[in-house]
């Protein structure tokens, strides 16, 4: 036997209509808050474009000054003139290893470093190229570094520097211009180097001779013989060539050349009559 319940009016069914003005309304409401934020978005950035425009543009932060120091041959007023482009520039873009590379390229130079100073200068440190000889390239005599780098031709304008010629530098050249050889310089520049510590004997080396890059050849002031040094122990041979001079003068008047390079044995080869 079936029993019906009767229909209870409260717990009716809602009708649920799809699509209706609430979706719409908040479809709205999002479009509306996206938009703003985009436009806040635009805002800022805009603000942070012209605030960054105005900082660069600044005149508080436009280059002013020029600070060389370091320099003694390249003078401050050839240094400012090769970087005089950074007047008037933001001091915060400046292309300062673009400016470096040009002062780079003066013979002088052997390097640069360049920093900001805040608000308006740029300083500039310059390491010089130190001669040690000069450089026979032809007929032209040529200042020339330890590294073998010609620094300039040498004329009255150096006329204080006391420099032995240095001979056997130059490679032949295979294709284009002569080049210098970097192994005979570095020996060249030992020599120079080992000799430094006793001035009177550095003083007394008029040429060197690296033709062969194992054998450094010395002659000496007021002295024809070649005095041959080997690659290494340059000061103490050359030192006891001095001692022994005179007890070799007695024995041979003339003497073509030296060679020191064997322990405890002296080679004399008397110059041809």
């Amino acid at each position: 036997m079936s029993v019906k319940a009767p229909a209870e009016k409260n717990f009716r069914r809602a009708k649920v209509r799809p699509g209706g003005k609430k979706d719409k309304r908040a479809a709205r409401w999002l479009s509306w808050r996206a938009g703003r934020w985009a436009a806040a978005a635009l805002v800022v950035a805009y603000t942070g474009y012209r605030g960054t425009t105005l900082v660069l543009h600044a005149s508080g932060l436009q280059v002013r000054r020029i600070a060389v120091h370091g320099n003694v041959r390249i003078s401050s007023g050839e240094v400012q003139a090769i970087v005089d482009g950074l007047r008037g520039s933001s001091i915060l873009t400046a292309d300062l290893p673009a400016y470096r590379r040009r002062l780079m390229e003066s013979p002088w130079v052997a390097d640069v470093a360049m920093r900001r100073v805040l608000p308006s200068t740029v300083e500039v440190f310059v390491s010089e190229r130190r001669p040690i000889g000069l450089c026979r390239l032809g007929s032209t005599l040529y200042l020339i570094d330890a590294g073998g780098t010609l620094i300039d031709e040498f004329g009255p304008q150096y006329s204080e520097f006391d420099l032995p010629i240095i001979d056997g530098l130059v490679r032949g050249p295979s294709s284009g211009q002569p080049s210098i050889d970097e192994g005979r310089a570095d020996l060249a520049a030992r020599v120079i180097d080992a000799l430094a510590a006793r001035h009177e004997i550095a003083q007394r080396v008029s040429q060197i001779d690296v033709h062969d890059a194992h054998d450094a050849v010395v002659m000496l002031q007021d002295d024809p013989a070649l005095l041959h040094l080997g690659e290494e122990r340059f000061l103490e041979r050359l030192q006891s060539y001095v001692d022994l001079a005179p007890a070799l003068r007695e024995r041979v008047p003339q003497i073509d050349y030296v060679d020191l390079r064997f322990e405890q044995r002296v080679y004399v080869r008397p110059a041809k009559r």
